[in-house]
């Protein structure tokens, strides 16, 4: 099938490469005329595993392209994917004005009868307004809107987008089922499963999943603060939470919070979406109160390790949101390392793929280009992103560079017993600190026994 897709950011360029990798011939459009040079190259403006390797094989085998012309991407393409952002606006609601201007393109130059998708992240009703300006401003040509929520993890998209572990589809005729059905036959066939429903339901099923996701991060981290203070492992209570299958062990993983791009806006999309119909659902406002808590509980950590934080150097060990990705937007490391610079700390950081982008967000942090460069003189390590990396670190030339002996672990990545046998004390996530066992302090030497009176002996 010919499929157009606008927006080549990271939805949209996944989106793109992995329907190519299906056979499909792809032709991307985006307004951003560097970020499409850069694609022209065979190159990604962004680090996802495997995802430039792809992008080179569709342009390869020519069923993938990119150009700055949204006629020639739209002219042909059967089905149209709309895959712009949706950031938040300062009151929480979504900003939707790069899907209408979508709308407005694809009005223009898309093909009569062509299948309209939202790809990006909308609330429930968006597919209304959508069709009506596909109807004002297509000149007589009919468009059907359908809805297809991507559901993509950073640093696992591409595999995500390959192998799901559901399709979900919004639709609104009989033709566009047959055609989002045609579409994605190369993964059902391969047992990948397709779930069908009405567009406003495929709408709020994304919002309502990564808001459930959030809850669950969050609960894991105020059950954190919870277990520090009964000397619990939060690690083990998760796991007989997990073993539960109603419950799940996925996202029960404490830590310093969730961030990137997505789980803060759509947390926040759904709350203002619920208000707006006449539902408070302040269970939402809380899901959010939690998620900053955590890293207020992490700066305490730290400043109670120190004494205080004033004039102290912090080496802070991983600056994306989350691992194997190289986004910094909201996250956690660096909203902690902000914190810590504020409060007078000298804060240097080193992460395997975000620096320069970590650099370009906080121009306050020094950025290191190693572990142990980021850790020479420091009073304290944190642990911030869960990169394999970390946990083959040389915990005993870490110390040996060190000023203080400190390792605070945001992510329980490390070994407790590891650190501790290398001198360190630790601070873990969840559960209580570990210590170096002091040494036994000398024993006086012996004195020689003396008789007592009635013979007793004395000494």
């Amino acid at each position: 099938m010919k499929v157009g897709v606008v927006g080549c950011g990271h939805v949209g360029l996944v989106t793109a490469a992995a329907l190519a990798e299906l056979g499909h011939e792809v032709l991307g459009t985006d307004r951003d005329a560097e970020k499409l040079a850069l694609l022209a190259r065979g190159e990604t403006p962004f680090y996802e595993p495997g995802l430039e390797e792809a992008l080179r094989r569709g342009m390869r085998a020519g069923r993938l392209r990119f150009t700055p012309d949204p006629a020639e991407a739209l002219r042909d393409a059967e089905v149209v994917f709309i895959c712009v952002g949706t950031p938040p606006r300062a009151d929480g609601e979504a900003n939707l004005l790069a899907v209408e201007r979508s709308g407005s393109t694809i009005a223009r130059h898309g093909r009569d009868g062509a299948i309209v998708v939202e790809k990006s992240t909308v609330p429930a009703g968006t597919a209304d307004r959508l069709a009506e300006i596909l109807r004002r401003e297509g000149g007589g040509r009919r468009f059907e809107v359908a809805s297809n929520p991507e559901f993509l993890r950073e640093g696992s998209a591409l595999r995500d987008a390959l192998e799901p572990d559901r399709i979900v589809i919004g639709i609104g005729s009989a033709r566009s089922l047959r055609t989002l059905a045609r579409l994605y036959e190369p993964l059902t066939r391969e047992g990948h499963p397709l779930i069908v429903t009405d567009i406003r339901t495929a709408e709020l099923a994304k919002h309502a999943s990564n808001a459930f996701l959030a809850m669950k991060i969050s609960f894991a981290n105020a059950l954190a603060r919870l277990c520090e203070r009964a000397g619990a492992d939060v690690a083990a209570v998760a796991d007989v939470m997990g073993a539960d299958p109603r419950i799940g062990r996925a996202f029960l993983d404490a830590g310093l919070g969730y961030g990137g791009y997505c789980f803060p806006k759509d947390v926040a999309a759904l709350e203002r979406l619920a208000r707006r119909l006449g539902y408070g659902f302040p269970l939402l406002r809380e899901v959010a109160r939690l998620n900053d808590e955590a890293v207020e509980a992490a700066v305490e950590k730290i400043a109670d390790a120190l004494w205080h934080l004033e004039g102290k150097r912090i080496a802070i060990l991983g600056l994306s949101f989350k691992p194997e990705t190289d986004d910094v937007r909201l996250s956690p490391a660096l909203t902690l390392a902000d914190r810590l610079l504020a409060a007078g700390a000298e804060v240097v950081g080193f992460d395997p793929r975000a620096g320069r982008n970590a650099k370009e967000e906080l121009p306050a942090l020094r950025v290191a280009a190693d572990p142990y460069e980021a850790a020479a003189g420091a009073h304290c390590l944190v642990i911030a992103t869960a990169w394999r990396e970390f946990r083959d670190l040389d915990l005993v030339a870490l110390r040996a560079c060190m000023a203080y002996p400190v390792v605070v672990d945001g992510r329980n990545l490390l070994d407790p017993e590891a650190v501790v046998a290398a001198g360190f004390t630790y601070y873990p996530t969840g559960r209580p600190p570990l210590r170096p066992e002091a040494p036994a302090p000398p024993r006086p030497a012996a004195e020689p026994v003396r008789a007592g009176p009635l013979g007793l002996s004395t000494g």
